[in-house]
């Protein structure tokens, strides 16, 4: 299982949609892709035309988020308390406790923003 950074969704539903290629191989080939409720935030805040929220709610439905519960909270917190400098970092550690939390490796096109985060899988 994936669960997608904003970072690669911003890539892959708007602009040239550069990531766009990427992500329909990892669907065709049955990767289990998934969006957290906080990325959806992320998404949502952010300029959005209307063919990019379509596209997103047709490949990535805001019902089916991955919620952010207790658990990943208690987890970002132990993690903002793990890594060496986490001010500013408290979405991306939230991201990352989430996959962590449903064993999903996180898919970032912003490596070094997650790689210091313990347990943390990133995909390739």
């Amino acid at each position: 299982m994936i669960h997608l950074d904003t970072s690669v969704l911003v890539d892959a539903l708007t602009g040239p949609r550069r990531s766009a290629p990427k992500m329909r191989q990892a669907i065709e080939r049955g990767e289990r892709i998934q969006l957290s409720a906080i990325v959806l935030y992320e998404w949502l805040r952010g300029p959005r035309k209307t063919d990019e929220l379509n596209d997103q709610e047709l490949l990535f439905p805001r019902d089916k988020a991955v919620a952010f519960g207790a658990d990943d909270a208690a987890r970002a917190a132990r993690l903002y308390k793990e890594v060496a400098r986490p001010r500013g970092r408290e979405i991306d550690l939230a991201i990352a406790a989430c996959a962590i939390s449903h064993g999903a490796s996180l898919w970032t096109l912003n490596r070094s923003d997650f790689s210091d985060i313990p347990d943390l899988v990133l995909a390739d």
